[in-house]
C-alpha cells in the first residue's frame, strides 16, 4: 500500500447541525459481503478489509451500511472490521425499514421493527451503539410519531447517537421536520 501525505487526507466536517466531526468522504457498504438474491460484484470479506483499511488509512472515519445491504451480510462485514479496531476513532451510520425475514411485521418503521432492527445490527456490526440511525425510506403505513418517539427513545437509552432519515422528498422532509419539533424529539442531523 503506497504511502500517504498527510496534506491529501480527507478532511473533517461537522454532521449536520451537530457536534460530530466526520470525514468529508462517508464509505458505503452496500457491496460489502455475501448477497443472497445472487446479486454480482459483491467484495468478499478480504476485499471489503482492504477496503475499510484503506480507506482509515487516508483518514476517513465515516461509514455507512444498512442492515437491507445483503440481508444483514455488509454489517457482519463491518462489524468483524471493527472489532479489530479502535471503535471509538470510527463513526457508524446504519440504516433500518426494508423487510429482513418476510414475516408481516418485519417491514416498516413501526416501534416493533425499529426495536428489532437496531438489536439485530448492533448484534452484527459487534457494537453497543450506533452513531447514526437512519430510516431507509419513508413509511406511509406508520405514524410519523411513532416512528421518531421510537429513534428519540433509542437516543435517549444510548443505542443510537443521533437521528437520520434516506431516500425521502422535500415534503415528507417537512413532515418529519415539523412532527419532530411538535413533539419536542431529537431531530434529524442527515439526510441521505
Amino acid at each position: 500500500m503506497a504511502a500517504i501525505q498527510e496534506g491529501s487526507k480527507v478532511q473533517y466536517n461537522f454532521l449536520g447541525k451537530s457536534g460530530l466531526k466526520v470525514s468529508n468522504i462517508c464509505l458505503g457498504t452496500l457491496t460489502f459481503g455475501e448477497s443472497p438474491i445472487g446479486r454480482p460484484g459483491q467484495c468478499d470479506e478480504s476485499l471489503s478489509f482492504q477496503i475499510l483499511d484503506r480507506y482509515a488509512a487516508w483518514g476517513g472515519n465515516f461509514v455507512d451500511t444498512a442492515d437491507f445491504y445483503g440481508y444483514g451480510n455488509s454489517e457482519n462485514v463491518v462489524g468483524s472490521w471493527l472489532k479489530r479496531q479502535n471503535r471509538e476513532d470510527f463513526v457508524i451510520a446504519t440504516k433500518c425499514r426494508y423487510d429482513m425475514c418476510q414475516n408481516v411485521n418485519s417491514v416498516g418503521l413501526s416501534r416493533r421493527h425499529i426495536t428489532k432492527s437496531i438489536e439485530d445490527s448492533l448484534r452484527r456490526l459487534h457494537t453497543d451503539y450506533v452513531d447514526v440511525y437512519q430510516t431507509h425510506l419513508f413509511d406511509n403505513a406508520t405514524p410519523l410519531d411513532e416512528t421518531f418517539r421510537t429513534m428519540d427513545d433509542l437516543v435517549r437509552c444510548g443505542k443510537i447517537r443521533y437521528v437520520g432519515v434516506s431516500n425521502v422528498s422535500g415534503w415528507q422532509l417537512q413532515k418529519i421536520v415539523e412532527t419532530q419539533k411538535q413533539l419536542g424529539l431529537n431531530p434529524i442531523v442527515s439526510l441521505q
